[in-house]
C-alpha cells in the first residue's frame, strides 16, 4: 500500500438519472432515505443533485482501490452540511473497504450543469494509517 493522496472522480449524466427515477426501487438501491430525501425538490426529483450524488459515490469509491468489489452503493452517503457542502458518511461494507485502504477522512466536491455532474473524492493518508492492515511484521505475528 502506497501511502499519501488518492483522488477519485467521476461523471454522471442526467440522462441517466432521469431513466433511474422512472423506477423508485432501483434508486432505493443506490441511495439511502436519507439521500432520497435531500434529493426531493418542490417539484419533484432534483435531478442534478441525484447525479451528483451519484458522482460522489462512484468517486469515493475509486479511492479504497478494491479490485473485484462492487460499489456498496448504500454504504456510501453522501449527505449535505449545515454549510451546503457535501460530507461523506460510511457504514457497513464501505467502512470496511476503507479501513482496509487505511482511509479515515474523505473530501468531496461535486459539480453539475446541463448534461451531467461531476464528483471529486480526494483523500490524504498519514503514516498511521498506510500500513496494510495484513501486513503484520511491523508488530508480531499476532498483530498486536
Amino acid at each position: 500500500m502506497t501511502p499519501g493522496c488518492r483522488v477519485g472522480i467521476d461523471m454522471v449524466p442526467f440522462g441517466r438519472v432521469r431513466d433511474l427515477v422512472r423506477d423508485e426501487t432501483v434508486l432505493a438501491r443506490m441511495l439511502s432515505a436519507e439521500e432520497i430525501r435531500l434529493s426531493r425538490g418542490v417539484t419533484g426529483p432534483d435531478i442534478p443533485g441525484i447525479a451528483g450524488r451519484l458522482a460522489a459515490k462512484e468517486a469515493v469509491f475509486k479511492l479504497f482501490h478494491a479490485p473485484d468489489q462492487t460499489l456498496p452503493w448504500r454504504g456510501i452517503e453522501i449527505l449535505t452540511a449545515d454549510g451546503g457542502w457535501p460530507v461523506v458518511r460510511l457504514a457497513g461494507r464501505a467502512a470496511e473497504l476503507a479501513r482496509r485502504a487505511g482511509i479515515e477522512d474523505i473530501s468531496v466536491s461535486i459539480t453539475h450543469d446541463e448534461p451531467c455532474a461531476v464528483a471529486v473524492a480526494f483523500t490524504a493518508r498519514t503514516p498511521d494509517n498506510t500500513r496494510d492492515p495484513e501486513d503484520r511484521s511491523a508488530h508480531g505475528s499476532d498483530g498486536h
